[in-house]
């Protein structure tokens, strides 16, 4: 029986609070799997890892580096999260969603995630970005499971502008300033950690999806529940299956994110900047 209830991460909030000085939050990122991020210009003010922050056990997943990091300019403070958690490593919804949960409860006003995707359209080529402005969960399951859906108003939540039109619109400007390829799409979320079949593939096709991924979406239900404008950049590393003409590996999806890492933070650096311009 999962014990991970919202007081426990209400004092994990508490004490990260106390602990890091976080200034006032522009944004929340979080980084997917082979992906780095870094905020150019603004100094690291404190990283914790996540087995101190969060309060239930993070085992080492390949691509990811388990930790939180606070970065400073002035009175403005970034939370950059340096890796997920995800259902098929067999954490519930409640914990996958821990992290977007933490940032709200700092004050993030804005939750930013990046994923690594395969193409499901053939016409989004590898190392290309697509702004996500739907999805699709085929995760069979939801952050507002049990108390979590009572922990905060509404517990029936509408999602049709999940994905702030504003930050789609600044993200896709930032993304070809930093020389990405770049269009909007909708991201299939799927269990894992098995990649999908062909036929599955060409069904999400049908369907109107435009990149597939095991991740982030846990993530989007719960900080727009929390309030929060959402973005989300999924970066094409990989054909998905059927379309590529070979079997997929997860190595191809890290060295893709490493490729990208340049001009993610050339796009990052724009992103923050015309966030921070926004403040009120």
């Amino acid at each position: 029986m999962d014990t991970f209830a919202p007081r426990a991460l209400e004092e994990a909030a508490r004490s990260f609070a106390s602990s890091y000085p976080t200034g006032t939050l522009v944004a929340a990122f979080v980084a997917g799997s082979g992906i780095t991020l870094s905020a150019p210009g603004w100094q690291k003010a404190a990283e914790a890892p996540y087995a101190e922050v969060f309060p239930f056990p993070v085992p080492e997943l390949p691509g990811h580096t388990p930790t939180v990091t606070v970065w400073r300019k002035g009175g403005a403070g970034l939370l950059v999260f340096n890796g997920r958690f995800h259902l098929y490593q067999g954490y519930t919804a409640p914990k996958v969603a821990a992290i977007p949960r933490l940032a709200g409860l700092l004050g993030a006003p804005v939750y930013v995630a990046t994923n690594a995707t395969g193409a499901i359209d053939p016409a989004v080529l590898p190392g290309s970005l697509v702004v996500v402005r739907d999805h699709l969960n085929f995760q069979g399951t939801s952050p507002l499971l049990g108390e979590w859906g009572q922990w905060r108003a509404p517990m029936f939540p509408d999602l049709t502008e999940a994905y702030d039109r504003r930050l789609r619109t600044m993200a896709t400007r930032c993304a070809e300033a930093a020389g990405f390829p770049v269009r909007e799409g909708v991201y299939v979320a799927t269990l894992g950690p098995n990649y999908e079949t062909p036929a599955e593939v060409e069904a999400f096709r049908r369907m109107g999806g435009t990149v597939v991924g095991m991740s982030t979406v846990q993530e989007v239900i719960a900080a727009h529940h929390l309030g929060m404008r959402v973005l989300v950049l999924s970066l094409a590393t990989n054909l998905a299956a059927g379309i590529a003409g070979r079997p997929l590996t997860h190595q191809e999806v890290i060295e893709a994110g490493r490729a990208a890492h340049d001009r993610l933070e050339s796009l990052l650096q724009r992103l923050i900047a015309e966030l921070v311009q926004e403040r009120p």
